[in-house]
């Protein structure tokens, strides 16, 4: 049995580290000088950031009296390679990860080095400890995710919660594990989420009643008011608007940035998307198709003779009603509601928020972006796609794809 089999903790080892300009061939270079010593790859990581390599081997032992010439010949190939070499002796494999394990992403515009600081140390106090850092995105936001080990989810997010607001940067704590790259159910609000506009409002300015929907409008949002009776207010100022106007209010409808790439890439990995909105089913009927939906939900205008009545018809899309969807869209998908991701701005957004699996506040409104999971507070609506795991580099690499 060799070394390598054997899960003894005092099994003598090897730590190889090369570092240097990075160039074709050096991993290569590296395992074939060692395999002349008969060892055996336990672990490797490698790095490389702006062109400057870390590459780091650990081996078991070589057999007894080749240690000194192993060293000597991986030196003289480093020097070789115009690279640097060192070489630490030790027992056994990386010492064992500890219990609960959390992938933290933080978004910055920039990441500055105080905020990374700061995050790093609150995740030491907590009694985490940082295992990796990788960089899933260099734009439209700089996005890096650790990997936390010794400390369990829901104590980590609440601890760092803080910090994020202070720093003015956003980050999401999820647990570790298979499910990350599992199928998910993402469902969004559509107004101020999916879309920049409040749809009811682009409907009043067609009756010339914009000023009272928006102040009404606003006071919900801030969750002052009671989502139906404010509904219900504001569509009775509608009454008598030729049904003409819902092809205009489509046609001015403008997508949040980022809202097609996040679409588009969840599509692809598999994911079921949906939207559930305290908005029309004229809006979004017309989104659901435009975007190859998978599910969409909203209050319907009622229309009589060519004319909306001022009044909406079926079942209310509310607060509960959003979360009760979230429900039904994810019985329907065949996703369990912890592989849910909601996505939302306001008030009426936060039953949801808090039934789903991941709760995202997008651009939110102060009483949101402290009852959700994380916030993003950028405007670019696929910066959500970071907090999933995906890569830039992996959303481009599919448009190439599709391109070609």
């Amino acid at each position: 049995m060799s070394a390598s089999q054997t899960s003894s903790s005092d099994v003598p080892t090897l730590l190889v580290k090369i570092f240097g300009k990075d160039s074709p061939g050096i991993t290569a270079g590296l395992f074939d000088t060692l395999a002349a010593y008969s060892v055996d790859v336990v672990d490797i990581e490698q790095v490389v950031t702006r062109g400057r390599m870390v590459l780091c081997a650990l081996v078991t032992e070589p057999p007894k009296g080749l240690e000194g010439d192993l060293r000597a010949t991986v030196h003289s190939w480093a020097e070789s390679m115009k690279m640097q070499a060192e070489i630490i002796s030790g027992l056994g494999d990386n010492r064992p990860r500890g219990l609960g394990r959390s992938l933290v992403t933080v978004l910055g515009h920039p990441l500055t080095a105080e905020a990374t600081a700061a995050i790093a140390a609150r995740i030491t106090k907590t009694g985490g400890n940082i295992d990796r850092i990788f960089r899933l995105a260099k734009y439209p936001v700089t996005a890096v995710e650790f990997a936390v080990s010794g400390v369990e989810t829901e104590p980590l997010r609440t601890a760092l919660a803080p910090d994020a607001a202070k720093l003015g940067i956003d980050v999401a704590v999820v647990a570790a594990g298979l499910y990350r790259r599992a199928q998910r159910l993402v469902v969004m609000d559509v107004d101020s989420t999916l879309i920049q506009d409040e749809v009811i409002e682009l409907f009043a300015a067609h009756a010339g009643c914009e000023d009272k929907v928006a102040e009404v409008t606003a006071a919900a949002m801030r969750g002052e008011l009671d989502f139906e009776q404010s509904l219900h207010a504001r569509v009775a100022l509608l009454e008598g608007l030729d049904a003409s106007v819902v092809d205009k209010v489509r046609s001015e409808v403008r997508l949040t940035p980022g809202a097609r790439t996040l679409i588009r890439t969840l599509k692809r990995l598999g994911y079921q998307v949906g939207v559930v909105s305290g908005g029309f089913t004229q809006v979004t009927d017309d989104l659901k198709e435009r975007l190859g939906l998978d599910f969409a939900h909203a209050n319907t205008l009622e229309i009589v003779d060519g004319k909306l009545t001022g009044k909406v018809t079926g079942e209310i899309v509310d607060r509960a009603g959003k979360a009760r969807l979230l429900r039904r869209f994810a019985a329907e998908a065949g996703v369990p509601l912890s592989q849910t991701v909601a996505i939302g701005d306001g008030a009426n957004d936060l039953d949801m928020l808090n039934a789903a699996g991941l709760g995202v506040a997008f651009n939110a409104k102060p009483v949101v972006r402290q009852a959700a999971h994380t916030a993003v507070n950028f405007p670019f609506l696929d910066t959500v796609l970071y907090l999933l795991g995906i890569t830039r580099e992996e959303v481009e690499a599919a448009d190439t794809l599709d391109a070609v």
